[in-house]
């Protein structure tokens, strides 16, 4: 529904009176501007930090800052992160000091291609050096829905101490899966790869697995006195991480034709949230973490993606399991400009990154209202409650910038507050 004028000059207003301009991006900088972030935060166990766009060099800042304050001031010590699951245990290790400075390569290969690289350098000096060390985690599927070695090598490694002869099934799963993914390293690329498969290879794939996991789940009063409760817990999520994958193979596939589904969608998205809620569980009493993913990951509420489709985001799943326990930041930008992703099957990761260049933004959007509020040019935290509805009850910001394209989505239902800054640089560490 359009926003009439007056309504705009009320939501200007009514942002310019809850928006707090903050000093600077740079995480090295005092954090006492932040303390706002306290009004946001509250006592939640898990703060959901976003961004708007991949590959943003500012929206990678202001996520360091804010977690650095998150640590030193409000207690938080663990940071989750859309990142592979499996992936995150060599990682975690690196960032607490074990090896070289110049192994995060060898130890994050996903981490130092896809932008990260960065913040982990900083991670493992702030380890070093604060009294407020963190632990890092991972939530997702092996490199975004592209691999399954990641998850299954240790898996192996894992069967070969416990049950030998259950080693088949791993084997057999990566001789199908290196016929196809050798060469991809994004779950975009792996889709259509994965549709070059014979059928029947594409179902002794997923049966395979689904043995896998069975057998596991069977033999637990066996592996756990061959190994312990803890190794067998993660064993087996690494093999739920191959299973949600192998189901992304397809999903991904149909949605890149035009024939996804909503419950395809959400395959990714339950297995993140359950991956959050696995790491508290098994966390020591009082641990708070903090969650980086993009904002459409850890918006709290269904998204409306046009043509019938309505995805259930990570964020909506926390929020129904952990309620005022779970509270999302969108970040966002008032730029002209942003980094996107075309498909391009051609292209290693499935697509191409380059600059596009956006419409101004459209009234009722949060971009709108801070321009409107003569805010666009300043980094500025926005604290949604209380948010203004129009007299029908209808949230009046009812839209936000999603990559290149708008979303249309009751903001202050699907997220607490909003982090915005005025410049967006694309992130000089992707080199794709």
């Amino acid at each position: 529904m359009p926003v009439q004028p007056a309504s705009r000059t009320v939501l200007a207003d009514w942002v310019r009176e809850h928006s707090t301009t903050l000093t600077t991006l740079d995480p090295h900088q005092p954090l006492d501007d932040l303390e706002v972030f306290r009004q946001v935060v509250g006592d939640a166990r898990v703060v959901a930090i976003g961004e708007g766009a991949h590959f943003v060099e500012e929206f990678s800042r202001a996520r360091q800052r804010v977690l650095r304050f998150l640590a030193e001031r409000c207690g938080f010590t663990v940071l989750a992160m859309e990142f592979g699951f499996s992936e995150a245990f060599p990682l975690d290790r690196w960032l607490q000091g074990e090896g070289d400075d110049g192994d995060l390569a060898k130890v994050g290969r996903f981490a130092t291609t896809w932008g990260a690289a960065d913040l982990m350098r900083w991670l493992r000096y702030h380890n070093r050096t604060s009294a407020h060390p963190l632990r890092f985690a991972g939530i997702d599927v092996p490199e975004a829905g592209g691999a399954l070695r990641p998850a299954l090598e240790p898996v192996a490694e894992y069967l070969r101490e416990v049950d030998p002869d259950a080693l088949r099934l791993v084997d057999t799963v990566l001789e199908i899966s290196d016929r196809f993914l050798k060469d991809c390293r994004s779950g975009a690329a792996a889709g259509p790869a994965w549709a070059g498969l014979q059928p029947a290879e594409q179902n002794e794939l997923t049966a395979t697995l689904a043995r896998l996991l069975l057998r596991l789940r069977a033999a637990e009063p066996l592996y756990v006195p061959r190994s312990s409760q803890s190794r067998f817990d993660i064993a087996r999520r690494r093999v739920e991480a191959a299973c949600h994958t192998d189901y992304m193979f397809q999903a991904m596939n149909a949605l890149m034709s035009g024939r996804g589904s909503a419950a395809d969608l959400a395959v990714r998205e339950v297995y993140m949230a359950e991956s959050v809620r696995w790491h508290l569980e098994r966390a020591a009493p009082g641990t708070r973490i903090v969650l980086a993913a993009h904002n459409s990951h850890i918006h709290k509420t269904e998204l409306e993606l046009g043509g019938g489709l309505t995805a259930l985001p990570m964020g909506r799943h926390l929020q129904r399991v952990l309620g005022q326990d779970y509270r999302a930041v969108a970040l966002v930008h008032t730029s002209d400009h942003v980094p996107e992703m075309y498909p391009n099957q051609s292209a290693a990761v499935g697509f191409t990154l380059a600059e596009a260049r956006l419409q101004p933004a459209e009234p009722g959007s949060v971009e709108a209202a801070l321009t409107d509020a003569g805010l666009a040019d300043r980094i500025t935290l926005t604290n949604l409650r209380h948010a203004p509805r129009d007299a029908q009850g209808a949230p009046l910001l009812n839209n936000i910038r999603s990559q290149s394209s708008v979303l249309s989505t009751p903001v202050s239902e699907a997220f607490d507050a909003v982090l915005a800054v005025p410049t967006v640089t694309r992130d000089r560490t992707v080199h794709f």
